[in-house]
């Protein structure tokens, strides 16, 4: 491991030090902390479409219709899909750019210095191993829902909703060995499981056609009511509400907007592709057509899914817990259920799975740059992998998902994600200016307007979450600042200063 080096301490002093380029792709080739490239842009869109078609398609598409948006939350699943294309843009330059692994945490350490990207760091830990967590206990629930249909029950005490979740614990735990195992073999399983679930999303898309009465359409946009009715207080109002001292409100074309930043949950996985940067094996091509197509499948799917959805069963009456399901239901085929439960099961695996795999490679990531301990971080020589990081943090995953009633809590999941959108967007026009050497094997078009304009459509839609997930978000941060002052900032690469380690030539020229 490479000692310390005074000087180059003294010339980086302060908490916005920024780590080179060059420096970011020498540490890839240091052999305890090296990941095999191994990675094709098939199997980086597959890796992207197994996590974002999940736990939106199969549970959020109802809960927002029946709660915020009506039938509108069609233009609600268009406008996320928009504000994710932008911040896709973005992440595939950089990613194409500075092919390590991190994601965005390693983009902010070359532009905006440590202490932003230990935020950044801190707040994708945030997304993907709650993410995890909440996918998990969907996927508890729809496998009661499936094995309940094969005639199969599983005992109360440790079923979906109960004090110990076991499906959702062991789920996560088979899932964590098989990440230890290999990147590729943990691939090899997402795609099967991908192909099962795109194969009930088609069908749900097209059997759901011809139960499709328009008169469901209507009124598209429904208008806004008290959230009193709904049930809703100033803590579950969007933050803009309450900032402008508007009544909360739900429906209407607010409601359009909080179903936005709701459904967005549905997106998070393009940027879990950019995590799996340093494995791709030609990450200069391949990293921006894994990003930017997996988005586009998905946003394609998810507009037809939420046409049939909302076409087949008027939005007042859609489930918020199994919507695609009971709306087969609805119309008298509950023999579908079985189907869609089947795919449910699958689909939600291979979220988990993907997110588990994004949440190590951010902490192998920090670790690797000392903020946090660097033998976190050692791969294994055999597997690839960085064991010791996985198994910690599917045990946490696990535990989480096993005791934890989560609730709500996909929104913190949202915000974190929105959050890392903000910061990579304005870093693209800052690195542009300051290593204009840099060859970039693809530029987001229109640069800086469109990463302004990423930055500002994810900043807005943060405020339409509610008041009490900021107040959630704000203690996670808290708690993170704590330990990056007591611990990263004294004992980073940049603080107390590495030899230099020769790094191949990204530059132009």
């Amino acid at each position: 491991m490479a000692q310390a080096h005074p000087q180059s301490a003294k010339r980086r002093a302060g908490i916005f030090r920024t780590k080179s380029i060059e420096e970011s792709l020498a540490e890839t080739t240091e052999s305890e902390y090296s990941l095999k490239k191994r990675l094709t842009a098939l199997d980086l869109t597959v890796f992207g479409v197994g996590v974002i078609i999940g736990a939106g398609i199969f549970t959020l598409t109802g809960r927002a219709a029946a709660t915020v948006a009506g039938p509108a939350v069609l233009i609600s699943f268009i406008i996320a899909a928009v504000c994710c294309g932008l911040a896709a843009l973005c992440y595939a330059e950089f990613a194409s750019t500075v092919p390590v692994s991190g994601s965005a945490y390693t983009f902010s350490y070359a532009t905006l210095g440590e202490f932003v990207a230990w935020i950044i760091g801190w707040d994708l830990l945030l997304e993907l191993m709650l993410g995890s967590s909440v996918v998990a206990q969907g996927w508890s629930a729809y496998a009661g829902v499936f094995l309940g249909h094969l005639g199969i029950e599983i005992p109360k005490s440790v079923a979906y909703g109960s004090s110990f979740d076991l499906p959702a614990f062991l789920l996560v735990a088979v899932l964590t060995a098989l990440v230890c195992y290999g990147i590729k073999e943990s691939l090899r399983v997402n795609l099967v499981l991908v192909g099962l679930k795109l194969f009930v999303v088609l069908f749900v898309i097209f059997a759901g056609i011809g139960y499709i009465n328009t008169a469901n359409y209507t009124p598209f946009i429904p208008p806004a009511v008290p959230a009193s009715t709904t049930g809703g207080s100033i803590w579950t109002a969007p933050l803009v509400e309450t900032m402008f001292g508007m009544a909360p409100s739900a429906f209407g074309v607010g409601g359009v907007l909080a179903g936005a930043s709701l459904v967005f949950f549905a997106y998070i996985g393009f940027d879990v592709v950019a995590t799996t940067a340093e494995e791709a094996k030609n990450p200069q091509r391949d990293l921006p057509i894994g990003i930017i197509a997996s988005l586009v499948i998905c946003t394609i799917l998810y507009c037809a899914v939420t046409l049939v959805i909302t076409g087949m069963i008027p939005y007042q009456e859609i489930s918020t817990e199994a919507s695609l399901a009971t709306a087969f239901e609805h119309v008298g085929r509950p023999e579908f259920a079985t189907i869609i439960s089947a795919g449910a099961v699958a689909g939600l695996t291979t979220v988990v799975m993907t997110l588990l795999i994004g949440a190590t490679r951010v902490t192998f990531a920090m670790s690797r740059d000392w903020l946090l301990p660097a033998s976190l971080g050692t791969t294994n020589p055999r597997t690839g992998t960085p064991i010791k990081l996985t198994l910690i943090i599917g045990t946490t995953v696990a535990f989480i998902a096993a005791f934890t009633p989560v609730g709500k809590l996909e929104e913190m999941v949202n915000i974190g994600t929105l959050a890392a959108f903000t910061l990579v967007s304005i870093a693209v026009p800052i690195l542009r200016r300051n290593r204009p050497d840099l060859k970039r094997s693809f530029q987001v078009p229109g640069s800086p307007f469109v990463p302004w304009l990423a930055a500002a459509v994810a900043f807005y839609l943060m405020l339409t979450l509610p008041l009490e997930t900021w107040v959630r978000f704000i203690a996670w941060m808290v708690l993170g600042l704590i330990i990056y002052f007591v611990y990263g900032m004294r004992r980073s690469r940049l603080a107390v200063g590495a030899h230099d380690i020769p790094a191949p030539d990204y530059s132009a020229h």
